[in-house]
């Protein structure tokens, strides 16, 4: 769930106008919660629900209430806080980690408003890479569902994917082809070989998919290797391989600037 959390009149009204912009954005319910009491069990409670929380207040308001529940940039969900006007957007948790910084990214350009960036590497025009892997002839509702599972985990969507990327014994894969057709996305393959230098940005390896093609993952290899190309830089495992029954998928990111 993604809450706007209000204190004022000005800043109930903007609540309202981003609801109004984000009907259940990305899966997820959006909701205008106003001068919620009492005020810093409320906030705790939807913190440790790992709730997306926009706090229309001051920044000092958010920490005080916040810090009792804090426990780390990896498990702590993304928080924003935004002046009542509507004119400055902080990431104020989870910046990299959680997605804040481009969640924050894209609440200021839906608003026209300024982001306002206080982590050490400024992630301002991040390019994401899918990545996936799949049985033969996987039926295109089983790479779907597993690809939009993996966006709505992260807050994105199919317009802010660059590419889908596999290995090349997937180059004609007939629902891998159909995913990015439709999708109007990129669809390149790597050899094994190519993946190979990946091996160290990898969550898990899995000794089986290496004794079958040759990398210790394909989704999160494939993923990772066209962020790479893209920026030429190191790139980075936005989300970790998830699965159903018959296919994998992964998320990886580059930055332009």
């Amino acid at each position: 769930m993604i809450r706007l959390i209000a204190l004022t009149p000005a800043g109930k009204q903007l609540a309202e106008r981003l609801q109004a912009e984000w009907p259940e954005a990305n899966h997820f319910e959006v909701r205008v919660d106003y001068k919620p009491k009492p005020f810093a069990e409320f906030v705790q409670t939807a913190f440790k629900n790992a709730d997306w929380l926009v706090f229309i207040c001051a920044t000092g308001i958010v920490m005080r209430t916040l810090a009792p529940v804090l426990q780390d940039k990896y498990q702590d969900p993304p928080v924003l806080v935004l002046d009542e006007e509507g004119k400055f957007v902080i990431p104020l948790l989870s910046g990299h980690e959680g997605g804040a910084n481009e969640w924050g990214a894209h609440v200021a350009r839906s608003l026209g408003a300024q982001l306002v960036m206080t982590t050490a590497k400024p992630y301002l025009n991040p390019i994401y890479t899918l990545g996936m892997g799949c049985e033969r002839n996987c039926p295109l509702e089983f790479l779907e569902s597993l690809m939009l599972d993996a966006l709505a985990q992260k807050g994105l969507t199919p317009k802010q994917i660059h590419s889908l990327n596999s290995i090349d014994i997937k180059a004609d894969e007939t629902n891998l082809i159909a995913l990015a057709a439709k999708y109007q996305w990129k669809f390149n393959t790597y050899s094994a070989q190519e993946l190979a230098p990946m091996e160290s940005f990898l969550s898990t390896k899995s000794d089986y998919i290496f004794n079958t093609v040759g990398v210790y993952g394909v989704a999160e290899s494939a993923a990772l290797l066209a962020a790479q190309e893209i920026m030429d830089d190191e790139p980075e495992l936005v989300l970790a391989k998830i699965k159903n029954a018959k296919a994998t998928c992964a998320l990886a990111r580059g930055f332009s600037g």
